[in-house]
């Protein structure tokens, strides 16, 4: 009995691209369905400052995360590997998580996205679509040193926010633990040490975002 598998063309995978683009930057993304981790924590009081120090924080991580979205989907449209872009897709999922959990925080807190989005966005596409086609363990490379890039962030972040912020605390440990597991994932299915020199312009790449994006 011959059995039939429908894999997507790339038409497909084009129009679900766009359509994620779509979600990621100006809709509601789809995630894993996830508690958000502030919810179940109490808040103290913050001071005008503090919850103005707070939002443009998390409107940071925001923009971290439509970066790495648009990261994982320029990868997964370029890529000729079917199991790497199933593995691209799971973290992506993930990843939409901690985006509507960040955009949760900055509406309570008062604060607003990025006027720079879309910017952030196509960027990251652009990155992600050169390394999806640089092959699978480079491709996998940049999902590694993304990721650990992350890790250090948030750290810095942590120390940043307001003591008495809990929920964003919250929020930004259940990331980090993420952000571990995806980079994890990525070596053992095969990635790649990046050469220094790629590393050093991905973290220049990401200390320029995360000076914008704190004031616009």
């Amino acid at each position: 009995m011959n059995t039939l598998y429908n894999y997507p063309t790339p038409l497909d995978r084009l129009l679900t691209t766009l359509d994620n683009a779509l979600n990621t930057v100006a809709g509601t993304p789809t995630g894993s369905g996830r508690a958000n981790p502030a919810d179940s924590v109490k808040q103290d009081t913050l001071t005008p400052s503090e919850r103005e120090e707070a939002a443009r924080l998390m409107r940071v991580n925001h923009v971290g995360e439509i970066c790495a979205q648009a990261l994982y989907q320029g990868q997964s449209l370029t890529s000729r590997n079917e199991t790497v872009r199933r593995a691209l897709h799971k973290a992506s999922i993930e990843e939409n998580d901690h985006l509507k959990w960040c955009k949760n925080r900055i509406d309570t807190l008062g604060g607003r996205e990025s006027r720079l989005n879309f910017l952030w966005y196509s960027g990251a596409f652009a990155i992600g679509a050169v390394a999806g086609a640089m092959g699978d363990s480079t491709n996998l490379g940049f999902v590694e040193e993304t990721e650990q890039q992350v890790q250090k962030h948030l750290d810095n972040h942590l120390k940043r926010l307001p003591h008495s912020d809990h929920k964003s605390r919250a929020i930004l440990h259940q990331m980090r633990l993420d952000e571990q597991r995806h980079a994890r994932m990525a070596r053992c299915a095969g990635a790649t040490t990046l050469p220094r020199p790629i590393r050093s312009i991905m973290h220049l790449a990401s200390r320029v975002m995360t000076a914008t994006a704190y004031r616009v």
